[in-house]
C-alpha cells in the first residue's frame, strides 16, 4: 500500500512525494483524505526548524493534524461504516517517515477511535475542528472565566472569539495587523494602541508572541488571568515588578482532548459555533512548497488548505 503525501525532509524541504502505508490491523480502519489544513503555529516551526525538543520529532515526517475525509475501509463493530465522513487529527501510519503529526497525506491508516464523525456538509470546513476544540479546551472547566480580552485575530483568535460570544458576551480582541483586523462577528477588534481600558479580568493569548504579557499587564485588572493558548518556541519572559503590582494570574492552556473534540462538534452541528469565512486559501498538494510558504509568511492567509480530492 502506498499513498501520495507531504513530506518534510527537513527545514523547508517539503513536497509531495509517494511513501508506503503500513497496512491496517486490530480494527484500523482506512481513510481517504479529501482536504488537510495547515497550521501556522506548530507546523511552522517544523518547517523553519524552530520547533523545540518534542517526542517523535525528526525528519523525514508527514505534517498536519487538521485532516477531513471519508472512510473507504472499515471493520464491523466499531461504529464506523464506508462512506462516512471523518475528522482525522493524524495518524501514524507511515513506512519511512515520522508520523508525528501525519495528517497531509491522501490516505491514512489510523484506530477508529482517533477519529470523529461529522455531518458531510461542512465540507472542507471540518478540517478547522482540532483548532476549534483547542478554543474549546482553553475555555472549559469550572474555575475558568471566559475571555473579556483576546489577542490575536488569527483563525484561533476567531474562534475564541465567537465561542465566548457565543457563551456569554462579547470579548474585545487585540489586533496589530491591519489585514487581520476585518472580519469580526459580534466583537470588536482594536489595535492594542488605541484601547485604553484597564481593567480586563481574563485574558486569553493566541499570538504566540512570548513577550505578550509584558504588553498585556498595563490592561490587566489587579488579580487578573493571562491564559497562554498559543504555542510559544521561545521561553516565554515578563517583568516581574509589574506582575507583582497587578497579583497577576497565568495558566497554560494544552492541546485539546478526544472530550473537546466531540463538544466541539456538537457546537457547531448545533449551529452555536461558525466555522465560516475563517479558510482563505486553497492549494494542490503538489504545489505544497509553495502553500507551505504563503500560509506561514503572508499574513493575509488566515487558513491554508490542501485539496485531495484531485488526486489520482
Amino acid at each position: 500500500m502506498k499513498t501520495s503525501a507531504i513530506i518534510l525532509d527537513g527545514p523547508k524541504s517539503i513536497q509531495m512525494g509517494e511513501i508506503g502505508l503500513i497496512p491496517p490491523k486490530n480494527g484500523e480502519i482506512i481513510v481517504k483524505i479529501r482536504a488537510s489544513g495547515i497550521s501556522s503555529g506548530t507546523e511552522k516551526l517544523l518547517w523553519t526548524g524552530e520547533m523545540p525538543p518534542f517526542p517523535g520529532m525528526g525528519y523525514p515526517l508527514i505534517p498536519g493534524y487538521e485532516s477531513v475525509g471519508e472512510v473507504v475501509e472499515a471493520p464491523s463493530g466499531h461504529g464506523l461504516k464506508t462512506g462516512d465522513t471523518v475528522f482525522v487529527p493524524g495518524a501514524n501510519c507511515f513506512d519511512g517517515a515520522r508520523g508525528l503529526f501525519g495528517g497531509a497525506a491522501q490516505y491514512l491508516v489510523t484506530a477508529p477511535e482517533r477519529v470523529s464523525k461529522i455531518d458531510p456538509g461542512h465540507g472542507v470546513e471540518g478540517a478547522l475542528l482540532a483548532l476549534a476544540a483547542t478554543a474549546r479546551h482553553a475555555m472549559a472547566g469550572l474555575q475558568n472565566e471566559l475571555p473579556d480580552l483576546i489577542v490575536g485575530h488569527g483563525v484561533l483568535g476567531r474562534l475564541l472569539a465567537r465561542m465566548a460570544a457565543a457563551i456569554g458576551p462579547a470579548p474585545t480582541v487585540w489586533e496589530t495587523n491591519p489585514a487581520r483586523q476585518n472580519g469580526a462577528e459580534t466583537y470588536k477588534v482594536i489595535d492594542p494602541q488605541d484601547d485604553t481600558f484597564r481593567k480586563y479580568k481574563s485574558v486569553y493569548d493566541a499570538s504566540g508572541d512570548p513577550l505578550i504579557i509584558n504588553k498585556i499587564l498595563p490592561n490587566l485588572a489587579k488579580g487578573g488571568e493571562i491564559v497562554l493558548a498559543g504555542f510559544y518556541a521561545d521561553p516565554v519572559q515578563f517583568g516581574f515588578p509589574p506582575a507583582f503590582m497587578k497579583e497577576a494570574r497565568m495558566r497554560v492552556s494544552a492541546e485539546w482532548t478526544p472530550d473537546d473534540l466531540l463538544a466541539t462538534r456538537d457546537l457547531i452541528e448545533g449551529g452555536y459555533l461558525s466555522l465560516k469565512d475563517l479558510i482563505t486559501h486553497h492549494a494542490q498538494p503538489e504545489d505544497a512548497g509553495k502553500a507551505y510558504a504563503t500560509a506561514f509568511n503572508d499574513p493575509a492567509c488566515l487558513k491554508m488548505i490542501l485539496d485531495w480530492e484531485g488526486q489520482a
